[in-house]
């Protein structure tokens, strides 16, 4: 089993959290991990002075998605639970959350970044949600991709299968900045200090309450709808866990289409 946790860095005299994924090789998301990061979350949403809080992906990549072992048919369920628990935690956090995207953000990786306020990638990152390749489909993305790409990039996204770069992400207003890939944190933290660090925090917490208002249908009903149709239909079918078996077993998958 590899080593796995989140690394927390208090920075910028306390206004800045920095949570780095750090799971050898491609900080894949076990639950073992989305509760970490968590509880690092939950830890620190009281702090007074925080402005800002930073995810980042540790090795060159964001995440390479959620455990492809955890979407066996007995583990499932738990597992997009605690998925599902983790977005909102996020989009509901109290302060601004950016995720900076380098490499990889795929699956429940790229489904993290959706329940971010704000998004900072370089030109080469690829993002998107490989899940109908392996006969099932991600509910976050469904649930919040109309909202958060439009819903012509949702819906590719979520058919498909496709990734979008990093600069494709800027174009569609999705990411906040496009970093140049050369010491992406600092230039993070070079545009932190010149904007957010000198914002009132209480005028920060307010703004962010008032902005995610619109989003709780989709991180309520919505989501437990979408959890719900994955359990019911996608872990009953053959085709839904034939996909995840060939996988794991790196074999190409036999569909019955059913």
């Amino acid at each position: 089993m590899a080593l796995e946790r989140v690394r927390a860095e208090v920075l910028e005299s306390g206004t800045l959290l920095r949570l780095v994924l750090d799971r050898p090789a491609g900080n894949i998301l076990t639950s073992g991990l989305m509760e970490q990061l968590g509880r690092e979350l939950a830890a620190h949403e009281s702090d007074k002075a925080l402005r800002m809080v930073v995810l980042q992906g540790a090795g060159g990549h964001f995440s390479y998605g959620a455990s492809v072992e955890e979407h066996r048919k007995p583990s499932a369920p738990g597992m997009l639970r605690g998925l599902s628990r983790l977005v909102r935690a996020i989009a509901r956090y109290p302060v601004p959350v950016a995720a900076l995207v380098e490499g990889r953000c795929l699956g429940g990786g790229f489904e993290l970044v959706l329940a971010c306020h704000l998004l900072f990638v370089t030109a080469d990152a690829q993002l998107g949600c490989p899940e109908i390749k392996l006969g099932v489909f991600p509910p976050v993305l469904a649930a919040l991709g109309p909202s958060r790409l439009g819903g012509a990039l949702s819906d590719r996204l979520v058919l498909t299968g496709e990734t979008i770069n990093g600069a494709e992400a800027r174009a569609c207003a999705l990411a906040t900045g496009l970093l140049d890939g050369r010491d992406p944190f600092a230039q993070l933290l070079d545009w932190y200090r010149k904007g957010l660090s000198r914002m009132s925090a209480a005028a920060l917490r307010t703004a962010v309450l008032a902005v995610r208002k619109g989003a709780e249908p989709l991180l309520g009903a919505r989501l437990d709808e979408l959890e719900a149709l994955y359990v019911q239909r996608v872990l009953e079918s053959h085709d839904g866990n034939e996909g995840i078996e060939a996988f794991i077993a790196r074999r190409a998958p036999v569909w019955r289409d059913a």
